[in-house]
């Protein structure tokens, strides 16, 4: 398609996203090339935009595209996994029994299937982008590669880092932080309307040597990128760091070099107010994870407390599920559980994944994504969505929590192409996709 060639995209509610988001009820999205070029009532879009593309969106609900700020593609072949899996009394068993096996069996080709099955099902959720933390031990150099070949067929925009840890010895080490190094030149090389971005990853503060830390931060700075690593998920997180240098974990990524405003501090469920004092300064951005904490019992971050300090918290799936939609709806549930109050959370969801995630991947990939308005890069999704009440600006979070779903999702287009239309990938071979993806799990579930 012509990059001068505009898709006028018609007939729906348009709800814009970002801060300060409104409805359109009878409203237009205009696309050129892979950017918004013009958005608003209908009647208006159309009169400027008279010689466009028309795709038909009548009945249906346009939004932009959701953004996943922390993700594990590499587990998506572990779905119903048939293994002998020792049952884990806490999270670093957790680790021990069934993530680190896992990442030390994956080979090329399940890194390969694993990135394209769990990108599949995440724009079929919705989500047109995700920061990705990838782990491969025994299969490291170039795996970053493989996974953003993969993205890239299948049409999702990501950011990626491959998870260093001292875990597996010198040799793993050194061989992740040189895949970061080389895979973040590479990405700084791309001319793909911003598809591909990198960062450097690390696994935590506990697998994670002084001269490690201080490795990965010089990377960073040497490529300006931020650094992504979970950060106090545990309280074994905490007490490992203060047995180590007498500092706690942010503390101790301060004094590393690892924080600042590109970089990424998943969960921190058990930072306190001194910790959440470093992130705010530092301006590290902080991504929570509520039904993977949930499931790994490590408690619940306090969300609220982080955004009241003015630190950038936004929503991720932490490789447990392909649903923004979902995590929204327990993000917004878990902290009124928490705080024994129904009050608490009323637009946590709304403020994490529909105007912090935008900001922390525009952030990351370095142009202006996840809302609808001129000049953003145009990943925007179509929903089935005939609400039962009105939809308006004012109660879009009521639709958006007790309304939308992954369900939903009919079309979803990425930098200004659709990927998937009424539910059939353009792009790739889903049905083959999912064999494949059947008959690498079962061989990788017999190795481990």
């Amino acid at each position: 398609m012509s990059r001068d060639r505009i898709t006028l995209i018609t007939g729906g509610t348009v709800f814009s996203g970002g801060r300060g988001g409104v409805v359109t009820p009878d409203g237009a999205v205009a696309v050129r090339g892979n950017r918004v070029a013009d958005v608003g009532p209908a009647h208006e879009v159309t009169a400027r935009n008279r010689s466009a593309d028309r795709v038909d969106a009548t009945g249906r609900l346009v939004m932009p595209g959701l953004i996943n700020a922390h993700t594990h593609l590499y587990s998506s072949l572990a779905r119903g996994l048939l293994a002998e899996i020792e049952p884990s009394a806490n999270f670093v068993e957790q680790l021990e029994h069934l993530w680190w096996r896992l990442d030390r069996a994956l080979t090329e080709d399940d890194v390969r299937v694993s990135a394209a099955v769990g990108a599949i099902d995440l724009i079929r959720n919705g989500t047109t982008t995700i920061v990705d933390h990838h782990a491969s031990q025994t299969a490291i150099a170039g795996s970053l590669s493989i996974v953003a070949e993969t993205l890239s067929d299948v049409g999702i925009r990501s950011n990626l880092c491959f998870e260093v840890s001292d875990r597996n010895g010198d040799r793993a080490r050194d061989a992740g932080l040189a895949e970061n190094e080389r895979f973040a030149r590479e990405a700084g090389a791309r001319d793909d309307g911003a598809m591909v971005a990198a960062s450097v990853g690390l696994h935590a503060s506990f697998t994670l040597s002084e001269a490690t830390l201080e490795r990965a931060a010089a990377i960073a700075r040497a490529n300006s990128l931020g650094c992504h690593i979970h950060s106090a998920e545990d309280a074994a997180d905490e007490a490992d760091s203060l047995a180590r240098c007498g500092k706690r974990v942010v503390e101790r990524l301060e004094s590393a070099g690892v924080l600042g405003p590109r970089s990424i501090a998943v969960h921190c469920v058990h930072a306190d107010d001194r910790e959440r004092e470093i992130l705010k300064t530092t301006g590290t951005m902080v991504v929570h994870n509520p039904q993977s904490n949930m499931n790994n019992a490590v408690g619940c971050a306090r969300v609220p407390a982080m955004l009241d300090a003015g630190i950038l918290v936004g929503l991720g799936t932490d490789g447990f599920s392909t649903s923004m939609f979902d995590e929204m709806k327990v993000a917004n549930l878990i902290h009124r559980h928490e705080a024994r109050d129904p009050r608490a959370g009323r637009d946590l969801a709304r403020r994490l994944c529909i105007e912090n995630n935008p900001e922390i991947a525009s952030r990351l990939v370095g142009s202006l994504v996840g809302t609808l308005e001129r000049g953003a890069l145009a990943d925007l999704i179509v929903l089935d969505y005939d609400p039962p009440t009105p939809l308006e600006s004012a109660n879009f979070d009521g639709h958006l929590l007790f309304g939308l779903s992954g369900r939903c999702v009919e079309s979803v287009m990425v930098n200004g192409a659709f990927v998937m239309r009424d539910r059939e990938f353009l792009t790739v071979d889903a049905g083959a996709v999912a064999a494949r993806g059947r008959e690498q799990a079962s061989a990788l579930w017999r190795r481990m």
